[in-house]
């Protein structure tokens, strides 16, 4: 290691995480990342619901009936890039400055790479993939349009995904937080030009967004040429099949992991789907809601992953221990505060995606209420879930995560092919606390028995 490199780390706007306290240091990183949720799931938020008041229930439950595939299409870009940045996590946490830029433009090529297939896959199977989850006749041509749309911009998503993984792998929060912010108020602004004022319907929505995802990409672009531990040249694009299969052990089980839970949730939409329009629009806007509920869960995970890795790139494996106790107790009391909101504001929230002159507007809120309440109650076992889950990660372990996908996806079907024999309506809802409870169990098991293998 050089001198000029050692001085790039400490000098730069990144943040090391590997000395100070270890609860601070989870908490105000996350607090960026939670702003920045914020952020995207209000022009999430908005786009439903201009699209369910201006369109209306038919529009709503398209948008509902497509979301766990257009999900799975993010969650392998997230989950692509997420993985490849726990390598670039321990290798800034261990002050290997020359490996991590070799990592860096690899990890690029085979992101705008696999973006590239993905798209192409998913528009083939667009069809496909919704007539066999059961979409009903009056809504699929809809919630096609939004799907193609979306899909043909993945190249976009991963792009955004990379650029703020890696922002976030060297402890730099705040960039991130503010391309959502900028990409939020695009997004809202375009929903209600293209939707409300050029009546371009559900295709304006997907169009708003991806314009959005393309102003965050420049942004982060910008921020990141201006961090020069984050510059690479030419010849760290050399191939490294070394490299390669590394980065593909990391990034490909989160990949896989999201995938799995995204087909564990179409079959569960299909299932919905059977219940009628109705019902499957209240469902969509408490799903939509999903999103508020995780916000910090998601921001928190995110941090831990980025704490774990440095401190285990840095040999400092007391502090991995310090932190993830921290952050679970920080993560499962934001979850009670967010739970008790949701129950005093939750009848409101559902109402914004439906329009109360619809006749069927009171039957939707009704579905939508019960669901959020159902979520809300058991709210602390996702948040453990995304702690545990993170921290496996962080320490280079993405195969446990994956298997935890594997639980949620049996745990959630079963409960959805069962329950509702019984319960009803609520064995739907009771499907996703079941299968946070089976991935939960897991991945802290996985977690104790791998934190007793560190160096004391």
């Amino acid at each position: 290691m050089t001198k000029r490199g050692i001085y790039m780390i400490a000098d730069a706007k990144e943040k090391d995480m590997t000395s100070g306290p270890s609860g601070r240091q989870i908490f105000f990183f996350a607090l960026p990342l939670m702003m920045g949720n914020i952020f995207q799931q209000a022009y999430t938020l908005v786009d439903t619901a201009v699209v369910g008041q201006v369109v209306g229930v038919n529009a709503l439950a398209a948008l509902g009936s497509s979301d766990w595939f257009n999900w799975m299409s993010l969650g392998v870009c997230s989950g692509l890039t997420q993985g490849f940045s726990i390598l670039i996590a321990q290798q800034y946490g261990a002050k290997n400055v020359r490996e991590m830029k070799r990592s860096l433009a690899v990890s690029l090529v085979l992101s705008l790479a696999a973006a590239v297939v993905l798209a192409a896959l998913f528009l083939l199977l667009s069809r496909p993939v919704l007539t066999w989850m059961g979409t009903r006749e009056e809504i699929i041509g809809d919630a096609l349009v939004y799907v193609r749309i979306m899909f043909a911009g993945i190249p976009i998503v991963m792009t955004y995904n990379w650029l703020s993984s890696v922002l976030r792998a060297v402890g730099d929060g705040k960039t991130p937080l503010m391309a959502m912010g900028i990409a939020s108020i695009v997004n809202i602004v375009l929903d209600i030009l293209f939707v409300a004022g050029f009546g371009l319907g559900i295709p304006g929505a997907a169009a708003a967004t991806l314009i959005a995802q393309v102003c965050s990409c420049l942004f982060c672009a910008r921020h990141i040429r201006k961090t020069p531990v984050l510059h690479f040249s030419r010849q760290d694009f050399q191939p490294d099949k070394a490299l390669v299969s590394k980065l593909f052990k990391l990034g490909t089980p989160v990949a896989l992991q999201n995938t799995i839970i995204s087909i564990g949730g179409m079959i569960l939409q299909s299932i919905v789907n059977s219940f009628g329009v109705i019902f499957v629009a209240g469902f969509t806007a408490a799903n939509k809601l999903y999103g508020l509920l995780e916000i910090a869960a998601i921001s928190f995970g995110f941090s831990v992953s980025t704490y774990t890795g440095q401190n285990l790139g840095a040999g400092e494996y007391k502090r991995i221990r310090i932190g993830v106790r921290e952050g679970a107790v920080m993560a499962v009391l934001t979850s009670l505060v967010i739970s008790a909101c949701m129950f005093l504001s939750g009848n409101t929230l559902v109402g914004l995606f439906v329009d109360g002159s619809n006749p069927d507007a009171a039957q939707v809120i009704t579905y939508g209420r019960h669901f959020l309440r159902v979520m809300a109650s058991f709210l602390f076992i996702l948040y453990g879930l995304h702690i545990y889950r993170s921290a496996l990660q962080g320490m280079g372990n993405t195969y446990i995560p994956l298997l935890s996908g594997a639980v949620e996806l049996v745990m959630r079907i079963s409960a959805a092919l069962i329950l509702p024999h019984f319960i009803g309506e609520y064995g739907i809802y009771a499907a996703e606390v079941l299968a946070w409870t089976g991935a939960l169990t897991l991945l802290y098991l996985s977690y104790r028995s791998a934190v007793r293998k560190l160096p004391a």
